[in-house]
């Protein structure tokens, strides 16, 4: 378990399932987190079930999906994780989503977000971590700048939301730059 400023991650457990079903479930989540993928929602109660089990024998080593608690009641709010962790080339993907509305725009995705790769970087020799979202959510462009994270590319016209086209950026962090920003 990590305690950050407002949030805390800890080790996904299966009560959790109940929130990933609404949060996937929700149509402004899915528009924020995935910008609309119907991969990502809506989904049915069993595909959630299947999903979760793997998500819960996730080897630490490669991947981890963790579940983010605000501090001050408690309350379950978000998920974050880290994917493709490749210890050779010292490189791990990493997301955080806030899925309980009331709880957007006040912080608690950039302190998860703060504790994962504080987590990362102290955990494994990794040189880099890898993020991305679409240009048309701003607010998770600035968090992953606030934090020190670097665009580092687009591409171009690769998302469509709402009938409209916008680019995929991506951001990398080096970990002489995390060290610096500390």
């Amino acid at each position: 378990m990590f305690e950050g400023k407002s949030v805390r991650l800890r080790a996904l457990r299966s009560e959790d399932v109940e929130h990933h079903l609404r949060w996937r479930n929700d149509p402004k989540v899915v528009r924020w987190a995935a910008a609309g993928d119907p991969c990502f929602g809506p989904v049915t109660a069993e595909a959630i079930d299947r999903g979760f089990d793997t998500m819960l024998r996730l080897s630490p080593r490669e991947s981890a999906v963790f579940t983010v608690e605000e501090l001050a009641g408690g309350r379950v709010i978000g998920m974050a994780d880290y994917r493709d962790l490749d210890p050779y080339a010292g490189v791990a993907t990493l997301g955080v989503t806030i899925g309980e509305r009331e709880f957007w725009g006040r912080g608690h995705g950039s302190d998860a977000l703060r504790l994962l790769v504080d987590h990362l970087f102290g955990a494994y020799c990794l040189s880099r971590l890898e993020l991305d979202t679409w240009s048309g959510n701003e607010r998770a462009v600035r968090a992953f700048t606030r934090l020190g994270f670097r665009e580092e590319g687009r591409r171009r016209s690769a998302v469509l939301v709402d009938g409209k086209r916008y680019d995929r950026v991506l951001f990398g962090m080096l970990r002489e730059e995390w060290a610096t920003s500390e």
